[in-house]
């Protein structure tokens, strides 16, 4: 199976930057696509973005043109470069990757929190 430690979360002001990490152990190779969700308090778990290729990444309307996934093959971790944040965008951000054979993964999840 794929395990995924996210890091990186924190308090942030308004306008501000963030950048998340997702580090993936496991069956790396087994791993079709990975994403970013997030959920606000009181609110659902809502997808961020999905990462497929390097040519490949879609966006949630909410977020499409401030923030960028990446990934570094490497050192098996995916990003989430968060820029002109808002204060809706506060919530726990969690990494999760669809493995071929067991199906979906996820972390342990991060708090970003963005003051007004």
């Amino acid at each position: 199976q794929v395990q995924l430690v996210e890091s990186g979360g924190g308090l942030v002001q308004a306008g501000g930057s963030l950048r998340l990490s997702c580090t993936a152990s496991g069956s790396i190779s087994r791993v079709n696509a990975m994403s970013w969700f997030r959920q606000a308090p009181g609110k659902q778990r809502e997808v961020v973005g999905t990462f497929f290729t390097e040519k490949r990444t879609i966006y949630s309307a909410a977020v499409k043109g401030r923030f960028t996934i990446s990934r570094d093959a490497a050192e098996n971790t995916l990003y989430l470069q968060m820029t002109s944040l808002k204060p809706e965008d506060t919530g726990v951000y969690y990494c999760n990757a669809i493995d071929s054979v067991y199906g979906s993964a996820w972390g342990q999840g991060t708090q970003v929190t963005v003051s007004s």
